[in-house]
């Protein structure tokens, strides 16, 4: 952090540096040192950026905003402010002091102070006049400021409205709440870019009142929240904090995180997402949302690992798409990432990981990836901020992908298993689970009522609500099932061995859910396209790779309605898509298997 030029000093000399992506190679490497080192800015970088920007540009330009669209949500608007500042403000951009995107910025400024409200607030989607929700709009407006407050030609008037409105969403900064963890930190961040741009110690006051709650980062480098989103707008945050306020422990918080999202991440960028208590539990994501984080966190501390995620990331497809066309102005802002990756990117190609604290393993052996899960918030409810995934395992071989493996039973319809952590035993991994279920006795006579009319409440087991005055009756024929599954984990080939004893001629039913379009042999088929391995082994096939799984057992066929009531209730389903395989059986129910 020693030896910084400042924000505007820097971002004035991008604009001539920039100029390079119109001149030689040679010309621009000699243009600009950062930070009074020898060190140069990475040249073919920032040519994308800015070509990719441009574009992004002339798609803004071509399709006017109508000005009678009713918005509800602003942060594209915030982002395309950035856009076109970049451009604007960028001598190597075609753009460079367009008339017509300067009023393009004046529309698009104006529509966010005509939705201002007088706390300084915008709203977004359902959440109203919301603080969090316009810290996340500052994430794009202050760049923009500085770039524009940096460059003394442009335009008076558009700069002094991106203050007003800045200034203005500083009070709702400074007095606004929150609703989830992440949120404390965006806060805290918009909090440090306003101050940097207008310095006033109630905002520092502030980000310390916030900060002294401590940042919940836990020993496997996991925020609370487990989220691949959220981890990545916390890490975005706390470097903004961070080198803004010269706050280095909150970048060593940053390093132990991005170092957990690397054993989170599949070779082709997919993010490992089985642990999350958030929305992202069930859904795919790409590792491209930590991409300025790594690569400011890879020239910031030298580190091998993260410089080699720089790497992976820049080569993945969705690099183009989802960087390129929108960072130029975070790296006008930042002068750190302009700068060349300082070290050789080394990943690691062999790996056992386990996250003692969220339950789960990440095991690599060359092109085939592991994952174990036991983890689930306990009691699994469903609700935003807890953890319910039935997801126990995923495993990949290459282009062969099991997106997932699962088990459910028919045991009073409580759904799918859920393991009560993990237990690691060698190359032994263990998950159990009990499920109890419960029948009443009548009241006894001092908690009956004339009228009938009782207390509506949830059952013991949590599997219903009913006005029957659960708290005050006595549980009988109590009926408990116990799963145990036993996976060992031998240079890649796993095996199973599961157990499922209580009630007999229970339901018991192994589900595997394969990649989409695979090809699956040794199985049989029903007609609704649901696979069965009845004996022997199974082979999934893709793209020239391929996964065997079996010996099979198939003894029953019901492989519906697998979640559980509180899903089923209405109408929802936790399938999802792909080619499903099954193996079936009834209590008490013992069964080994490999997967390879």
């Amino acid at each position: 952090m020693k030896n910084q030029i400042s924000r505007g000093e820097f971002i004035r000399l991008s604009g001539l540096t920039l100029a390079g992506a119109l001149v030689s190679d040679a010309i621009f490497a000699n243009d600009l040192l950062v930070n009074n080192t020898t060190s140069q800015e990475d040249i073919q970088l920032m040519k994308k950026l800015i070509l990719s920007n441009d574009t992004k540009v002339k798609t803004l330009l071509n399709n006017p905003l109508d000005p009678n669209t009713k918005l509800s949500s602003f942060r594209f608007i915030a982002n395309n402010i950035l856009v076109l500042t970049a451009s604007l403000c960028n001598s190597g951009s075609e753009y460079y002091k367009s008339k017509i995107v300067t009023e393009r910025l004046h529309q698009f400024t104006d529509i966010l102070l005509k939705e201002q409200y007088e706390d300084g607030t915008l709203d977004a989607g359902g959440n109203r006049q919301s603080p969090p929700d316009t810290a996340f709009i500052l994430e794009y407006i202050c760049p923009a400021a500085a770039i524009l407050n940096a460059d003394k030609k442009t335009d008076t008037a558009l700069k002094d409205k991106l203050k007003k409105f800045i200034l203005n969403a500083g009070k709702a900064m400074v007095t606004g709440g929150v609703h989830t963890p992440n949120h404390r930190w965006v806060v805290c961040a918009a909090l440090a870019s306003i101050n940097d741009l207008y310095p006033d110690p109630a905002y520092v006051k502030r980000i310390d009142e916030w900060l002294a709650e401590g940042i919940d980062c836990n020993e496997d480098g996991h925020y609370s929240e487990r989220s691949g989103i959220y981890s990545a707008v916390i890490d975005k945050a706390l470097i903004t904090v961070g080198r803004l306020l010269n706050r280095p422990k909150l970048l060593e918080i940053v390093s132990k995180n991005l170092t957990t999202y690397f054993y989170h991440t599949e070779p082709n960028g997919d993010l490992i997402t089985l642990d999350s208590r958030r929305q992202d539990q069930f859904m795919n994501l790409k590792v491209t949302k930590f991409y300025l984080q790594y690569r400011f966190m890879a020239i910031y501390t030298n580190n091998t690992m993260f410089a080699y995620m720089v790497n992976t990331i820049e080569n993945l497809p969705e690099f183009n798409t989802d960087i390129l066309s929108d960072s130029l102005g975070f790296f006008m802002e930042n002068s750190t990432l302009r700068k060349p990756i300082p070290v050789e990117g080394k990943g690691i190609n062999d790996f056992e990981k386990f996250f003692a604290v969220s339950n789960l393993a990440r095991i690599k052996r060359g092109k085939t990836t592991v994952t174990l899960f036991g983890g689930n918030d306990q009691p699994v409810q469903i609700v935003s901020g807890r953890s319910s995934n039935p997801n126990f395992l995923t495993y990949r071989k290459g282009n062969a992908i099991l997106k997932y493996m699962r088990l459910s039973t028919s045991f009073f319809r409580m759904g799918y298993f859920s393991s009560e952590g993990i237990v690691k035993e060698g190359n032994k991994y263990i998950l159990t689970e009990t499920k109890e279920a419960d029948y009443y006795q009548p009241l006894a006579e001092k908690f009956r009522k004339a009228d009938g009319d009782y207390t509506l409440s949830e059952s013991p087991d949590t599997r219903f609500w009913n006005k029957m005055e659960f708290g005050s009756r006595t549980k009988s024929n109590v009926k408990k099932q116990k799963t145990v599954i036993e996976i060992t984990e031998e240079n890649g080939v796993l095996s199973f061995d599961f157990k499922v004893d209580g009630p007999p001629n229970v339901e018991v039913t192994i589900e595997m859910c394969f990649n989409e379009g695979s090809t699956i042999t040794g199985t049989t088929q029903d007609d609704k396209k649901n696979y069965f391995l009845k004996s022997g082994l199974g082979e999934l096939a893709a793209t020239g790779d391929s996964i065997q799984f079996g010996p099979g057992k198939c003894e029953h066929f019901n492989v519906e309605n697998l979640d559980s009531e509180e899903y089923t209730y209405h109408q929802g389903s936790l399938r999802t898509s792909g080619e499903h395989v099954y193996i079936t059986g009834f209590t008490p129910f013992h069964h080994k298997m490999t997967i390879s």
